[in-house]
């Protein structure tokens, strides 16, 4: 993997200990720092050739408690205290503001983020995500495999079911499979109960910031239809369809993803408000 160019520490805020990496931190740049919230179970190297490929701007992300590198959480955690962490780590190392970033689970917490700590973000970018309890559901097929743990720890499983979680084209799959390191159990489950009975549907309409949504359109974990409810909601907001793109679309559709997120991070401010 190359991901030399990433900082690793370990970090203590509010009595968690978290593994944070830091691309770029302290080179000079003429872009905001990108806050990065990943999906469900997924540790830092699963985003590594992101952070990597923007080689202009930082970027922050840390594994969850029990994720990766993150020792095991003793208490659960919620979607506010979480953001509290997040806040806490970007004073840590004197940043004031950023462009927040989110995947699926992910996508959540930076909505919840941002919503919580809005002087602290720019702009939004919200990736095969949804609203939280009222979404619609995904491919049963996919769901049930998707709360599987097994996808992280045995690589035959994620090979034999990787379009059914996936969907759309597969990229390299194989590449993405060996970046994956498992979560411990507990790790998992606190993740999953984090979001357990969460929402940002009634917030949403109050939120200013301009936001970027992106979803794969064969995405069977987050159906499409999740991100056109994204853009309803959220006034300043603008959905971008990946054609034959899965959960995944990241992956297997790496240069549109690279391209459309220069061209919303790098835009004159307001030019994506919606028309009144």
């Amino acid at each position: 993997m190359n991901d030399l160019t990433a900082e690793f520490s370990m970090e203590t805020v509010g009595g968690r200990t978290l593994r944070v990496a830091r691309w770029r931190w302290d080179q000079p740049s003429e872009h905001l720092p990108i806050l990065f919230f990943n999906g469900i179970g997924a540790n830092i190297e699963a985003v590594a050739p992101l952070a990597e490929a923007l080689t202009e701007r930082p970027f922050i992300m840390f594994d969850m408690p029990g994720v990766g590198k993150s020792p095991e959480p003793l208490i659960p955690y919620n979607t506010f205290t979480m953001s509290w962490t997040a806040k806490e780590l970007l004073k840590r190392f004197d940043c004031d503001q950023v462009d927040v970033m989110g995947i699926s689970w992910g996508g959540g917490m930076a909505q919840h983020f941002t919503l919580q700590h809005g002087d602290l973000v720019r702009r939004l970018v919200l990736c095969a995500t949804s609203a939280g309890m009222f979404m619609v559901p995904g491919n049963p097929a996919a769901l049930t495999k998707m709360v599987n743990p097994r996808r992280y720890v045995d690589a035959a499983f994620m090979e034999r079911h990787f379009r059914t979680l996936y969907g759309g084209l597969t990229g390299d799959k194989e590449d993405h499979i060996g970046r994956l390191t498992p979560p411990t159990p507990r790790g998992y489950v606190y993740q999953l109960l984090a979001m357990m009975g969460w929402t940002s549907a009634p917030a949403l309409p109050f939120l200013k910031k301009e936001t970027l949504i992106m979803m794969g359109e064969d995405d069977q974990i987050v159906p499409l239809p999740n991100g056109r409810i994204l853009e309803a909601l959220i006034p300043n907001s603008r959905l971008e369809i990946f054609e034959q793109g899965g959960h995944l679309f990241m992956l297997t559709h790496r240069e549109q993803t690279i391209s459309s997120l220069r061209g919303f991070l790098d835009a004159p401010e307001s030019s994506h408000r919606k028309a009144a």
